[in-house]
């Protein structure tokens, strides 16, 4: 009788249909003005939300530090338990949003500035440390990009690269010193794998380096095709597999806001093309363990482009 049941739900199996893959998660990188709004007004929050949803996007990087003299995780620290419990009830995620080109935030890898970077993060954890689990951050995102610096160049990337990882080093020590569990990385360009680098007695790419100090890394892999040479899958390559060897998720960072140079921005391709590439992407990532889904930059820009006419045939 059992086996003739067994058997009877092995054909009940077959007989279903597939059921499709869910798509692999999406977030925007939100900024300043954008993250401010969404925080400071419930109606702008709703609609934003109404917005994502149908397209996937389930995670927001939102900025969470100092803008025009403010700095709303400090002063009013309501405001983001109300935004974070809100989106949570709709089953998305916000991530703390940390680095900005207002602060000058790449200067936060000299040592004179370690302070300041502690500081920032140590505001996102003692706020996640006082609000209940529903109104707290996720996670957090690091844009802080030493190559911004005017000082970058051939002679002196390597000691800047140094100083980003002795600041990641600190950061998370911060993290593990509190018990906190958001999932923290930064954003970090596709080209560090071809810069080795000697930290802490040990030479190899900087992408390893940074891949072991953290939780994840957002791959700014800024490119508009997915296959062939100079290309998403090819500018990732290393990251994923160097990820699946130490257990660690890589997040796709693509662009979609203007750049003098094409390849590096889907601004010109248009929606059909972003999503023909991307599911090309998902295909070939969808198997690998460390593979985390897309962060799009970023959320304005997003929008402006998706509500420009486009031909409805476009496409590759």
């Amino acid at each position: 009788m059992r086996s003739l049941w067994a058997g009877g739900l092995v054909w009940l199996m077959c007989a279903l249909p597939a059921t499709a893959a869910s798509p692999a998660s999406r977030a925007f990188w939100t900024w300043e003005a954008e993250s401010y709004a969404l925080v400071e007004d419930p109606a702008v929050a709703e609609e934003a939300i109404a917005y994502l949803k149908p397209r996937h996007v389930d995670t927001l990087y939102l900025y969470a530090d100092a803008y025009q003299g403010r700095n709303l995780i400090v002063e009013q620290p309501q405001l983001y338990r109300a935004f974070i419990e809100r989106m949570h009830a709709q089953g998305m995620k916000v991530y703390a949003l940390l680095g900005s080109a207002y602060l000058n935030t790449e200067n936060y890898v000299l040592p004179s500035h370690r302070a300041q970077a502690e500081a920032m993060f140590r505001r996102v954890v003692e706020y996640n440390a006082s609000v209940p689990e529903t109104a707290r951050f996720d996670g957090a995102n690091l844009d802080i990009e030493p190559h911004i610096l005017d000082a970058w160049d051939e002679d002196t990337r390597e000691g800047l690269l140094a100083g980003f990882l002795d600041m990641s080093d600190a950061l998370m020590r911060i993290k593990h010193a509190h018990g906190a569990t958001l999932s923290v990385g930064p954003a970090i360009p596709f080209w560090l794998d071809g810069i080795e680098l000697e930290w802490k007695g040990r030479r190899r790419p900087v992408s390893e380096h940074t891949i072991d100090l953290y939780d994840y890394v957002a791959l700014m892999d800024y490119r508009d095709k997915a296959e062939g040479s100079d290309s998403i899958l090819s500018h990732a390559a290393s990251e994923i597999a160097y990820a699946n060897q130490v257990g660690r998720k890589v997040v796709i960072g693509l662009e979609v806001s203007p750049n003098e140079i094409d390849k590096v921005t889907f601004d010109e391709e248009g929606p059909k093309v972003f999503e023909q590439e991307v599911a090309k992407v998902e295909r070939a990532l969808r198997k690998e363990p460390s593979f985390a889904g897309f962060a799009i930059h970023h959320y304005r820009a997003w929008r402006r482009w998706e509500a420009r006419e486009w031909d409805p045939g476009q496409a590759r």
